[in-house]
C-alpha cells in the first residue's frame, strides 16, 4: 500500500532524477546574481585601468626609470622606489620560501597530531587573515625600537615576510596534502625513511602548487603600502639612493606613488602618480607570468 507524503516529488528523467523545481530556481537566481556581481567588478577594474593607463603612459619613458625624484614633475623618476622595491622581494623571497615551505612540510608530515598543533594551525590561519597595518606596527615596535634595526631595508623585508609568511604556510600545506597518499607508501615500502619520502618525493611533487602560492604572496607584498609605510620605508625625497645595504634608508614603488598624490601639482597627482601605478602594474604582471611559466615548466619535466 503506498504511503502518501507532502514532499515535492522529483521527477524522473532518463534513468535519473531532476532536481525540485525550486532548488533549480534558487540556483539560477544566485548564478544570475554572482555573474552580475562579477560584470560590475569587471566593468570598474576596466575603468580604473583605461583612466590610469591615459593618464600615465605619457609620463613612461627611460628617464622615468632611471631618474630620482625631484620638485619638478618633469624631472620626476622612480628609480630609488624600482630598487627598493626589487631589493624587498629578494629579501622576502629568501626569508619567506625556506621558512614556509619547512613549516608547512613539518606541519603536515612530521607534527603530531594533539591539541597544541591544532591551536599552531588555528594561529597560522587566524595570522593569515590579519590587516597588514598591524604587522606594520609590529615591525615598528619589534624591529624598529626593540632590535635597533631602525627604517633600514631589513625591517622592511622582515616585516614583509612576517606579512605573508601565513600565506605561504597555507597554501604549502595545501599542496602537499593534494600529494596522492600511494605516493608516500610507495617510497615507506621500498625502505626509506620517512625524511627522505617528504624531501624527495612529496615536496618534488607539490612544489608546482607551493610556487603558486609564493606568487601569490609576492605579490601581495610588492603592492602592500601600509605596513613598510609604518615600520621601514622613507619618503622618496629622503631616499634617493639604491639601497645595496641592509642596514639602508630604503623606498618602494608604493609609497613613491603616495608620496606622488600628496604632493600639490596637479602633474604629480596625475600624470606621474598613474605613470608609477603603471609600472607597478608591469612589474607584478612580469614576476606572475616569469613564475608561471617556471611552474609549468617544472610540472612538465615531473
Amino acid at each position: 500500500m503506498a504511503v502518501a507524503t507532502s514532499e515535492r516529488p522529483n521527477r524522473q528523467v532518463d534513468g535519473g532524477f531532476r532536481a525540485p523545481v525550486g532548488n533549480t530556481i534558487r540556483e539560477r537566481f544566485t548564478q544570475l546574481v554572482l555573474f552580475l556581481a562579477t560584470c560590475v567588478a569587471l566593468v570598474v577594474l576596466v575603468t580604473l585601468l583605461v583612466d590610469i593607463v591615459r593618464d600615465g603612459v605619457g609620463g613612461l619613458s627611460l628617464n622615468f626609470l632611471t631618474q630620482y625624484t625631484s620638485r619638478v614633475a618633469e624631472n620626476a623618476g622612480i628609480r630609488a622606489g624600482l630598487t627598493g622595491t626589487l631589493s624587498l622581494m629578494v629579501l622576502v623571497a629568501l626569508m619567506t620560501f625556506p621558512l614556509g615551505v619547512g613549516a608547512a612540510l613539518y606541519l603536515e608530515e612530521f607534527a603530531p597530531r594533539n591539541r597544541w598543533t591544532r591551536l599552531l594551525e588555528a594561529n597560522i590561519n587566524n595570522l593569515a587573515g590579519v590587516p597588514s597595518i598591524v604587522y606594520g606596527l609590529l615591525g615598528l615596535s619589534v624591529f624598529v625600537f626593540f632590535l635597533g634595526f631602525g627604517r633600514s631595508l631589513i625591517t622592511g623585508a622582515l616585516t614583509l615576510t612576517l606579512l605573508v609568511l601565513p600565506v605561504v604556510i597555507v597554501a604549502s600545506r595545501e599542496a602537499l596534502r593534494a600529494v596522492p597518499r600511494e605516493i608516500r607508501d610507495g617510497g615507506l615500502a621500498l625502505g626509506a625513511t620517512p625524511l627522505q619520502v617528504a624531501l624527495r618525493q612529496t615536496l618534488p611533487a607539490a612544489i608546482p602548487s607551493i610556487l603558486t602560492g609564493m606568487i601569490l604572496s609576492l605579490s601581495r607584498a610588492v603592492g602592500e603600502t601600509a605596513p613598510i609605510l609604518v615600520a621601514g620605508a622613507v619618503g622618496s625625497r629622503r631616499a634617493d639612493n639604491e639601497p645595496w645595504n641592509l642596514s639602508e634608508a630604503y623606498t618602494a614603488i608604493p609609497i613613491q606613488i603616495f608620496d606622488f598624490v600628496k604632493r600639490p601639482q596637479e602633474e604629480f597627482q596625475i600624470q606621474v602618480a598613474s605613470a608609477a601605478i603603471i609600472v607597478l602594474m608591469t612589474l607584478l604582471l612580469f614576476m606572475n607570468s616569469a613564475a608561471i611559466i617556471i611552474r609549468n615548466r617544472y610540472a612538465r619535466n615531473r
